[in-house]
């Protein structure tokens, strides 16, 4: 991806979308495009006009934290949009772009395994920054085995939301769904620009998906920590599940997502019975590793 064409298209997709009353600006007067001109930013940056108008030409070099932090509130960023423009920023540095920590052995060691395998009542999983699901616990796995075996969208998450139709019915709050995909992806690329697999997956989304390439051109920015989601299963029905996201100090690029019900809920009994129709049969002794060794 061109780096000062990503910055330039971020910046000003975040200025057209803030009013003059967003900004508290008084008088700004009937315009012929939405969103507030490039010198009320610049004002509400406290630089000059031709620094922003640098700025949203895609250079960011050399832009110190103090006018990045006022940028982000003249621009109203949320804590998802502020850390993008600080990564757009870093990678505009002589320095590599940082790194979420070390890399981390990228196979399932046994002892993670055994900790998935150990959690029994809820679906426990792994993705990737890629959105590839590495690995998940027995009943992780029957829950999303629609995505799992889809040869197709190989355990990928984002290509089975924009490239399978099935995912609709999947996912019955698809536009959502789909927005947080684009966003979480857009979040990613400003962390690993260099991340060939990343960019990868990003262009072959752009390429075959119109509503991938929609959503990708706001430039909208999102972090997928926790939330609702629900699932409509083709063996048990209706699924509501609160989801909470976990970092993985040891694999930095890989998060671990565990589902749960309200006890004695109806989502609740359908996973006992999605539990009970696909409990693994012990003598395969074979878990699920999509891309552990990757």
């Amino acid at each position: 991806m061109d780096h000062r064409a990503e910055v330039a298209q971020f910046l000003r997709s975040r200025r057209d979308r803030i009013t003059p009353d967003d900004a508290g600006i008084v008088g700004g007067g009937r315009r012929r495009v939405p969103g507030l001109r490039r010198e009320e930013v610049a004002m509400l940056t406290r630089v000059s006009v031709e620094y922003y108008a640098r700025m949203e030409r895609g250079d960011l070099s050399g832009v110190s934290s103090e006018v990045l932090d006022s940028l982000s509130q003249a621009l109203q960023l949320d804590e998802a949009e502020t850390a993008h423009l600080l990564d757009l920023a870093h990678a505009a540095g002589p320095r590599p772009p940082r790194r979420r920590g070390r890399p981390g052995e990228q196979t399932v060691r046994p002892s993670l395994r055994r900790f998935l395998d150990a959690i029994t009542g809820a679906p426990v999983w792994i993705r990737d920054r890629r959105m590839n699901i590495v690995t998940a616990n027995p009943l992780g796995r029957a829950l999303y085995a629609p995505i799992i075996d889809d040869p197709a969208s190989s355990a990928n998450t984002a290509r089975f939301m924009f490239l399978n139709p099935e995912a609709e019915e999947f996912f019955p709050e698809w536009e959502r769904g789909a927005d947080e995909i684009a966003g979480t992806l857009r979040s990613y690329a400003g962390q690993s620009p260099h991340d060939k697999a990343l960019t990868d997956l990003i262009g072959e989304l752009v390429t075959r998906s119109d509503e991938f390439r929609i959503r990708w051109a706001k430039h909208n920015v999102r972090f997928h920590r926790l939330g609702i989601k629900r699932i409509h299963h083709p063996l048990v029905g209706d699924l509501e599940l609160d989801y909470e996201a976990l970092d993985m100090p040891a694999n930095p690029d890989w998060f671990l997502f565990a589902h749960t019900a309200e006890p004695g809920s109806a989502t609740d009994k359908r996973l006992q019975l999605l539990c009970s129709l696909t409990a693994p049969d012990p003598a395969s002794g074979e878990p699920f590793d999509a891309h552990g060794d990757d």
